[in-house]
């Protein structure tokens, strides 16, 4: 039975909205578009033609990089829309619910009220390093659970979810809910990615970005990847034309060689300097703990982080300050070394302040 039969009744033989055909070397009267170039265009593909339906080029390049075949992949704009997409379709107002863990990325429970799912939350343990168990996961689930969102690395612990964890919780699901496995920040983690285990599962999907890795953030260009049969229906019901012009050409640019290089070499420096921001900040005597990290930020437990917030805005510096289970945690990024440095600095004036 095909995994699609998760997905809303209203939407499983929905169909992508049927645009002007785009041929090259013809000319275009059949999509109401201006015929002249507006002077401020200086992109390779004219603006005043609507961009393709569905960019085939960029898709091909980034299931190149993510070691999956075309059909498997949607380009969306960021991981969010694909968050927005997945609850969209496979969530009934009133009737489904979502189970993820706490703390985890706020947007999972964002979009679960926009479409009106019931949010269940697993909570970790911090004097576990935030650790998610698979029964703890799979107790929260029930006829209902359509989605489970597991953030790995996590975002804010840094956490990853073990592999036998995943695929227990895969395996427990196998044809109830899909198992959505968002690797925003896989690059800084040295663990391999879950599409290997797309062929094995039909619930499983991945989903990728841009923003991290490869410094992409304002492109908002990321990737859902799972079954061709959920990617079909994501795709009939992302909006048309979803992709703007600049943002394919600049993200095809990103995908080339030279910048892929580039960036593996950046990704391995905020690794060192992970590894040398933790250190320096275990040092000051307002920080009760640091926990380990497989992402580009870094979960500190600190004494008064209202007054840590206050002190590092005024010196210019902007940190992540959190509630509930978090009230005495900030989320700090890994900046370059000179910025690292920078909070270092600001952090022993503290130090000496309140010493």
């Amino acid at each position: 039975m095909s995994i699609t039969r998760l997905a809303r009744a209203a939407i499983r033989d929905l169909r992508p909205y049927e645009a002007a055909i785009q041929v090259d070397d013809t000319i275009r009267l059949n999509a109401n578009e201006a015929p002249w170039r507006n002077s401020a265009d200086h992109f390779h593909r004219p603006l005043n033609r609507y961009p393709e339906i569905r960019p085939a080029r960029l898709r091909a390049l980034l299931a190149e990089r993510y070691g999956c075949a075309p059909e498997n992949l949607l380009v969306t704009r960021g991981t969010s829309e694909a968050i927005d997409l997945l609850m969209r379709v496979f969530c009934t107002a009133g009737v489904d619910n979502i189970v993820t863990t706490f703390p985890t990325f706020s947007m999972y429970e964002h979009y679960a009220v926009v479409q009106g799912a019931e949010l269940r939350q697993v909570e970790t343990d911090g004097d576990n390093d935030f650790l998610v168990a698979a029964e703890s996961v799979l107790t929260a689930c029930d006829d209902g659970t359509k989605i489970v969102f597991l953030c790995s690395p996590n975002n804010p612990t840094g956490t990853l979810v073990p592999r036998d964890t995943l695929l227990r919780i895969l395996e427990d699901r196998k044809d109830r809910s899909i198992v959505v496995v968002d690797e925003a920040y896989i690059e800084f983690s040295g663990a391999g990615s879950a599409t290997d285990l797309i062929p094995s599962f039909e619930n499983l999907v991945v989903l990728r970005t841009l923003s991290k890795a490869l410094a992409f953030a304002g492109a908002r260009c990321g990737s859902v990847i799972g079954n061709k049969r959920i990617v079909d229906i994501l795709d009939a019901v992302q909006a048309p034309y979803a992709l703007a012009t600049p943002v394919v050409e600049c993200v095809e640019n990103a995908l080339a060689n030279e910048s892929l290089a580039d960036a593996e070499h950046c990704v391995a420096e905020t690794i060192n300097e992970r590894a040398r921001l933790r250190a320096e900040l275990e040092k000051f005597s307002f920080v009760s703990r640091v926990w380990p990290s497989a992402a580009n930020f870094l979960l500190v437990e600190v004494v008064d982080p209202a007054a840590l917030m206050l002190h590092c805005a005024k010196d210019g510096l902007l940190l992540r300050h959190f509630a509930g289970q978090l009230a005495n945690c900030v989320r700090i990024t890994v900046g370059t070394p000179e910025e690292n440095a920078r909070l270092v600095e600001s952090l022993g004036r503290l130090e000496d302040k309140d010493g």
